[in-house]
């Protein structure tokens, strides 16, 4: 399952969309607060795909901060139009793509940050309904 957090809802929808149509599951957050409640709430989550700029108490790159620190088994992948990340911003192994970024790149990295997933970090209960 794939976290979509972009604060534009236009945008938000055509990330889902492109990635669904890939086959992935997909769920999704407007600001880094609700993204972070998501993560604790579901351990399915595989990667993350956040925008830079993004509302909420902090933004992407502190985000990506904290879900590698959290759930060190997530993919990250970070996008923006305006800001360029330096290395020391951000952990080892996220896929960066300047927006406008293409369908088939954020596919690719989608496929390539998912594809040795490593299910739920140790410690984390998983509830099936």
């Amino acid at each position: 399952m794939i976290l979509v957090v972009e604060d534009e809802a236009l945008v938000r929808f055509a990330a889902v969309g492109m990635l669904e149509d890939a086959g992935f599951r997909m769920i999704e957050a407007a600001n880094s607060d609700e993204a972070l409640e998501l993560l604790a709430a579901d351990s399915d989550v595989q990667l993350l795909f956040t925008d830079v700029n993004t509302p909420g108490t902090i933004n992407g790159f502190a985000l990506a901060r904290q879900v590698r620190d959290r759930w060190p088994q997530i993919g990250i992948m970070i996008a923006s139009g305006k800001q360029v990340p330096q290395n020391e911003k951000l952990p080892a192994g996220y896929r960066f793509e300047q927006k406008p970024y293409s369908p088939a790149a954020i596919v690719r990295h989608a496929r390539e940050l998912t594809s040795g997933w490593r299910g739920p970090a140790p410690g984390t209960l998983h509830l099936a309904f």
